[in-house]
């Protein structure tokens, strides 16, 4: 029998425990500072969306709203500002960026103790060296702390992600490959130009996919009693739905989940993890702050 691996509920469980911490901390309130650049839906929405879980648990939230025109220099001005004030934890940049700014350079100008994205050079390469001081990305944080609450074991397994991507592609094979209790698993990454891709995510004991096209994976692709993780979030026209679309995932969900022993549904998967994570990094980021203030 499948079992769901409910996202929000384990979402709302860590934020509960978050607030608790929040709460019998001694001292000021821990800051976490969103930029946002442009006028991209889906981003206002993630930011609104982030910064009403913030206030929730306590967490101050300052958001920096930028026009699209905004040049480059604007922005690394204020990081550096945000990088030098003690009363600021955490700094996201909302992703994408706009064409005429470097997002690689943008996010590397963060500082890695504020890098609660866990996309700094630093935090990526404290990451594949196993030092557990930095932050990981969101995403595949959100993944493997999911597949702990659930008691998934992944020492042993092989697992492919579907995705190459530095956001979650990446970052989950180093989770996954580390000699952890929740790594210790054989790692192919895969992408759509892999040869004989079916027979690849059929082989895996844990599939995960991040290619960011809807149904993708199918049931033939999957073998029986696979764990499946669904990281995609897409758009597709639906009618009757009072948008116009419905959101899906990568995988192909009411026939795959017929053969598996957990699978993640979207919504209400990876997404509400994926936030979940940014919360926790950046009460961490908050206590290592708080731990060198002067007393």
């Amino acid at each position: 029998m499948t079992t769901i691996l409910d996202g929000k509920a384990t979402a709302i469980q860590i934020e509960e425990e978050l607030k608790s911490i929040i709460a019998a901390s001694s001292g000021r309130q821990p800051c976490l500072a969103l930029i946002l650049v442009g006028e991209n839906p889906a981003s206002k929405v993630y930011v609104s969306t982030k910064k009403r879980k913030c206030e929730a648990l306590g967490i101050l939230s300052i958001i920096h709203d930028f026009p699209d025109t905004i040049d480059e220099k604007t922005i690394l001005t204020t990081i550096a500002t945000l990088n030098a004030d003690d009363t600021v934890d955490g700094i996201l940049v909302q992703l994408p960026l706009p064409n005429h700014i470097d997002a690689l350079k943008v996010c590397s100008a963060v500082s890695p103790e504020k890098d609660v994205d866990g996309f700094h050079p630093t935090n990526v390469g404290k990451l594949l060296l196993g030092n557990d001081d930095g932050f990981i990305s969101c995403t595949p944080y959100g993944i493997s702390t999911l597949m702990e609450r659930y008691g998934i074991e992944t020492s042993g397994k092989h697992a492919v992600i579907v995705g190459r991507s530095n956001i979650v592609g990446k970052p989950m094979a180093a989770i996954l490959m580390q000699k952890s209790p929740h790594g210790n698993a054989t790692v192919t990454v895969a992408n759509s130009r892999t040869p004989n891709l079916k027979e690849v995510c059929r082989s895996a004991d844990i599939l995960i996919s991040a290619i960011g096209s809807p149904h993708f994976i199918t049931a033939d692709m999957v073998k029986n009693d696979a764990i499946v993780i669904d990281v995609g979030i897409n758009k597709v026209t639906d009618t009757t739905k009072p948008r116009g679309y419905k959101l899906t995932g990568d995988v192909d969900f009411e026939n795959v989940a017929k053969k598996t022993a957990f699978i993640t549904p979207v919504p209400g998967g990876i997404g509400p993890m994926t936030v979940a994570m940014l919360l926790t990094n950046t009460i961490k980021a908050y206590k290592q702050h708080m731990s060198k203030a002067p007393r």
